[in-house]
């Protein structure tokens, strides 16, 4: 991978974490933040440091409880804050810890149990473990509930919560109190890591429902595979037509949408347009030929759609290519430079803003589908098949 991608992705807001705490020693860090800034910035002739210092000293020779002045800590906080200052969400300061977080992310990776978590009756169900997870091995069955975690009761939990205390470093192990046919079995599964797909492929009679989950590194390929099977399908009329779920897609590499895009549209054909101070405004083009691009399409989004995954919608629908079903997407207009500084932390600031073929730029306003459909789940539940009505609206529209 380069070191610096544009990117849109949304997902890494999840690492946009405040630390409050302190830095390395005075002396260490003072002469880091010295040689940084040796005389006063000549766009700002009045800022020095000596606030800054004055603050930091204060807080080590005062602060009630000294285990909590981690050196660390505040020299990473100070340049958060220094990030944060700029008050725009999508540029932010990454630890090497959330910058390599980060970067597993979209590269598919995590570490955990290997499990698909949900909510039925307001309570943490496993809806199905993955194929040769750690869960899978140790038993997990679709359908149980997770009663407690570590000996701790699960009442309440929100699914963030229950995802948050189950993941963890691979070779560490977390007990399961789970429910089966009305009994209670316990279960301790190793923490391994796990390799999520960016695209996942099924089936319902004729016709083709292909998930994109984010627009990562292995997204491509994974995508290529998938499409190879489907063109198949389609020159032998096995199936009559293709959903494209975007459904809860954060985003990710721009480049990534234009290369699905160009799956479905003629070449040459405008996929975004990109325009930014630093690099000159830029146009995405269909630059290959695409196989998928007589075959019946609708796209669903929701409002968990964003970035990458709107340029793709976007563009389908400017060049009148699918229909769109569901509801408004989330509305991110803007491109993000993700850059790797030393000990591996990271940046991403951002340098342009997007604009779909027709002109539309989306930021905050989202791309409205011309057939809204709303999923209405019982409260304390997740979305099944049976209630998944976007789905099941898209599917109709394609066997008309």
């Amino acid at each position: 991978m380069k070191n610096n991608k544009l990117t849109n992705a949304l997902l890494v807001l999840s690492f946009i974490i405040l630390i409050f705490g302190s830095g390395y020693k005075i002396g260490e860090y003072k002469s880091r933040f010295t040689s940084l800034n040796p005389k006063p910035n000549a766009l700002n002739p009045n800022i020095n440091f000596d606030l800054f210092w004055e603050t930091w000293n204060k807080l080590q020779e005062r602060y009630v409880d000294q285990k909590k002045v981690d050196p660390k800590k505040m020299y990473l906080g100070a340049i958060k804050g220094m990030v944060a200052s700029i008050e725009d969400p999508y540029t932010f300061f990454l630890t090497p810890d959330e910058n390599k977080q980060t970067k597993d992310d979209l590269g598919g990776k995590f570490e955990g149990i290997g499990a698909q978590l949900g909510l039925k009756d307001n309570r943490i169900i496993i809806i199905a473990p993955l194929k040769k997870s750690p869960a899978e091995n140790a038993g997990v069955k679709p359908g149980d509930y997770i009663n407690k975690v570590d000996g701790v009761a699960t009442i309440k939990w929100t699914l963030s919560q229950a995802v948050s205390k189950i993941r963890g470093p691979k070779n560490t192990k977390v007990k399961l109190t789970l429910e089966r046919n009305n009994k209670e079995i316990e279960v301790t599964i190793v923490r391994q890591q796990i390799i999520i797909s960016s695209v996942e492929l099924s089936y319902e009679n004729k016709i083709v429902i292909l998930k994109v989950n984010q627009f990562g590194d292995n997204t491509n390929d994974e995508w290529n595979k998938a499409v190879r099977e489907i063109e198949e399908k389609w020159s032998n009329k096995q199936v009559a037509g293709l959903v494209l779920d975007l459904r809860d897609n954060p985003g990710g590499y721009l480049d990534g949408s234009v290369y699905l895009a160009s799956e479905f549209l003629p070449l040459g054909k405008l996929v975004v347009k990109q325009e930014a101070t630093l690099y000159g405004d830029k146009e995405y083009r269909v630059s290959r030929i695409g196989v998928l691009r007589e075959i019946p399409l609708v796209v669903l989004i929701n409002k968990g759609s964003a970035s990458a995954s709107e340029i793709l919608a976007g563009a389908l629908r400017d060049h009148n290519r699918a229909q769109l079903v569901g509801e408004k997407s989330f509305g991110k207009g803007s491109v993000q430079e993700a850059l790797d500084l030393k000990e591996g932390a990271g940046l991403h600031v951002t340098v342009a803003k997007w604009v779909l073929p027709n002109g539309d730029w989306i930021n905050s306003k989202g791309i409205e589908p011309k057939i809204k459909v709303t999923n209405e789940i019982k409260d304390g539940n997740t979305i099944s098949k049976e209630t998944d009505k976007q789905l099941e609206k898209a599917i109709e529209l394609l066997t008309k």
